[in-house]
């Protein structure tokens, strides 16, 4: 079952990687124009739901969230801004966005919806996302989150 959900997953990454802008599923017609962000859910975001059911990390996804608190940075090591969103799918997740290499999101408040794109890890409260930077050395794909019209990277 694990191995099913392993390839499932990995063919929804590669799906949503390959074609990212036409894998939104939405709601019929007559009710797309009430349309929340929790209705419209993308193939990358399925593939966060799969891994997080699955146990599985590892995983370059993108997608979007609503902020539901916002935590204080993490200062030991690398300094990252952390803060949970609730994902379209149901479930949260941490985002620990590395502030050494990126800008912060200046003034994000709980409500405030956030766009991301970096590296999927499990954990039993929802998982993390990270590496939503660039790779100084080019060896990893990079990452960004999307706030308010503005990229940070």
């Amino acid at each position: 079952m694990i191995k099913l959900l392993l390839i499932v997953a990995i063919a929804v990454v590669y799906t949503a990687i390959q074609y990212p802008s036409s894998e939104v599923v939405q709601l019929p017609k007559q009710t797309v124009a009430a349309a929340t962000l929790s209705e419209q859910v993308t193939a990358s975001e399925q593939a966060i739901r799969q891994a997080f059911e699955g146990k599985l990390s590892d995983l370059q996804v993108t997608g979007k969230g609503t902020v539901t608190k916002v935590l204080p940075d993490d200062e030991n090591g690398a300094r990252h801004q952390r803060f949970i969103l609730q994902l379209p799918v149901g479930i949260t997740v941490l985002v620990a966005h590395n502030i050494d290499l990126a800008a912060r999101i200046p003034d994000l408040k709980v409500g405030d919806v956030v766009e991301f794109n970096g590296e999927y890890e499990w954990n039993s409260k929802g998982g993390v996302i990270h590496w939503t930077h660039h790779d100084p050395r080019g060896l990893h794909e990079a990452g960004w989150l999307r706030h308010e019209g503005a990229t940070y990277q």
